[in-house]
């Protein structure tokens, strides 16, 4: 296995090992909101371990991402209240947002930050690219707001661990055509002269 296939299997450890307790422990073991939480909390952890075990280091968005389930996890516990838990999502997604608009506002760019080594575009393809995401964070954050309030439990978690994953993945290829778009070419060297000069 080389570096890059490494590091995306343990991305992908980190990324979907809580969501994934939760559905599974919510829905095949009485639906125990809280007993859920507890098991998603503490994968999240073993998660997050194995991640700095093997890479020795985090990229910072899964870490940020790990450690506030983390929080937002255990103050559920803590309290024993469903909607801090619940309300995590909005939190990170409009924090998200401010982050970039913020960067907009200030030109910096926080989302070439975490993709600028994979791919090399011009400043205002970058911009575009933030513009996008903070709008659809603020999407995401407030579609959690209206699936807490307005339905079930179960469905919750449904949209939680799945719906916002998929929603961000078909938001993530839809940004392909601009990342094709502007997405530059390495140089490549001029083919030898065979003239003989």
């Amino acid at each position: 296995m080389n570096e890059q296939n490494r590091r995306g299997w343990v991305r992908y450890v980190i990324d979907f090992s809580a969501p994934l307790s939760l559905l599974i422990s919510y829905f095949f073991f009485g639906r125990d909101f809280m007993l859920a939480t507890g098991v998603s909390v503490v994968v999240a952890i073993i998660a997050l371990a194995f991640g700095f075990l093997v890479e020795r280091r985090l990229a910072w968005m899964p870490l940020i991402v790990g450690v506030l389930g983390i929080v937002f996890g255990g103050l559920t516990l803590i309290f024993q209240a469903d909607w801090i838990l619940k309300l995590r999502p909005t939190f990170v997604n409009y924090a998200f947002a401010l982050i970039f608009f913020g960067g907009l506002i200030l030109k910096k760019n926080p989302i070439k930050a975490v993709l600028g080594w994979a791919f090399t575009l011009p400043v205002e393809a970058w911009r575009t690219l933030e513009l996008r995401y903070a709008i659809f964070s603020v999407v995401l954050g407030t579609l959690n707001l209206i699936i807490w309030m307005t339905q079930t439990e179960a469905t919750w978690v449904t949209w939680d661990t799945i719906g916002i994953r998929v929603l961000s993945a078909a938001f993530g290829v839809a940004q392909m055509p601009l990342l094709m778009k502007h997405l530059k070419d390495p140089e490549v060297p001029p083919p030898p002269r065979t003239d003989g000069a």
